[in-house]
């Protein structure tokens, strides 16, 4: 995979929710070239499709050609990419990626693990209007709609009540609780990872707590950049990146390429929309988002996953666990944001035996 030209690999914003973030000369290419991935010939521009420059598509249409790798038509007539690793009737997770519209990739550690040291069948899943999946040219960006689409993967895929976990990371977390919601006929487990059940308190944490750690004077050139609307300046984001993100994004002295590659790929028009345009100015269609008070409504055993390095509150983690009827939490106490990849083992095994333990009973 291939990197943005630009040398600030920032587009990890957080999916973020959020992890996960813009990289203006990303989406350059896309300004630069034709669309060549729309599902509906001759289909009107929009600002929320990505256009693809032939490099770039071909490295689409060889990830739709990779081992385990399916293509599922959705009832609106667009289609979503899943791979699928491992083969396990008992055990199927479906994950869901952070953004909204990153990409599955950040998320490969699940596949190299959990289907190798456990025998899990894992399951990767691009959403529509994310890198490897097909991007609708009309207004359907809405919660609703996304679960939707889960529910109807989920179908495809022919999982039900007595194999069925979904994980989902940030944005993904909401999604996965959502859909635990509306549809817990159809799930065995549920685990949700870095994500607070309130986009309101994830804010305030984020003001209130992680921004008043750093130096006033870096605080103080942040909200100079912010107030004059300049998000993608490159000392912004350069700033962001180091003082930010390898704090509580990933604290690898060393990104995996996986989660770099991930990030260049954002969608970040369609992430602004719902997200805002950073970690610092959360905004978009999530911005009153909270299910706090629905949350003793989820029936299903729920594993809450948090960081002590995260952009999540990791005691409000825990105190979701409590929320739920059937929760358990775990803290990975060396991680941040992605602690798939820098706290691996502890989160590794904390899923593992939170999905054993489903099945033991």
């Amino acid at each position: 995979m291939k990197f943005c030209s630009s040398p600030i690999l920032l587009s990890a914003a957080c999916y973020l929710v959020v992890a996960l973030m813009s990289l203006s000369s990303c989406q350059s290419n896309s300004e630069e070239t034709n669309a060549t991935n729309l599902s509906k010939e001759e289909a009107p521009s929009s600002p929320y499709a990505m256009e693809f420059t032939t490099e770039q598509q071909n490295e689409r249409e060889a990830k739709w050609a990779e081992e385990g790798a399916r293509r599922i038509e959705l009832s609106n007539g667009y289609s979503v990419f899943t791979q699928t690793f491992g083969e396990n009737p008992d055990v199927c997770i479906l994950t869901l990626h952070g953004g909204p519209a990153a990409t599955h990739e950040y998320l490969l550690s699940l596949a190299y693990d959990l289907p190798t040291d456990h025998g899990y069948e894992v399951v990767m899943y691009d959403q529509l209007g994310s890198f490897f999946s097909d991007q609708p040219t009309e207004d359907i960006w809405n919660i609703d709609r996304w679960v939707e689409e889960v529910e109807e993967v989920r179908k495809a895929l022919g999982y039900d009540a007595s194999n069925f976990y979904l994980l989902g990371n940030s944005w993904g977390g909401i999604l996965a609780l959502e859909y635990a919601l509306k549809y817990p006929e159809h799930l065995n487990g549920l685990i949700v990872c870095n994500m607070v059940s309130s986009i309101p308190e994830y804010a305030a944490y984020n003001r209130e707590v992680l921004r008043p750690q750093m130096r006033s004077s870096l605080v103080d050139s942040l909200n100079a950049y912010e107030d004059a609307g300049d998000f993608q300046n490159e000392i912004y984001l350069d700033l962001v990146q180091r003082e930010f993100y390898n704090k509580h994004i990933c604290r690898l002295s060393e990104w995996p390429e996986e989660v770099e590659v991930s990030f260049s790929r954002l969608n970040y028009p369609l992430y602004d929309l719902m997200q805002g345009p950073s970690e610092f100015k959360v905004g978009g269609r999530l911005i009153d988002w909270d299910i706090t008070n629905r949350l003793s409504e989820i029936a299903t055993p729920t594993l809450m996953v948090g960081a002590t390095h995260d952009t999540m509150d990791p005691q409000a983690m825990k105190r979701q666990a409590g929320l739920v009827q059937d929760g358990q939490s775990l803290t990975c106490e060396l991680g941040s944001h992605l602690c798939m990849w820098d706290d691996r083992v502890v989160f590794m095994q904390g899923v593992a035996a939170f999905i054993d333990g489903v099945e033991l009973r």
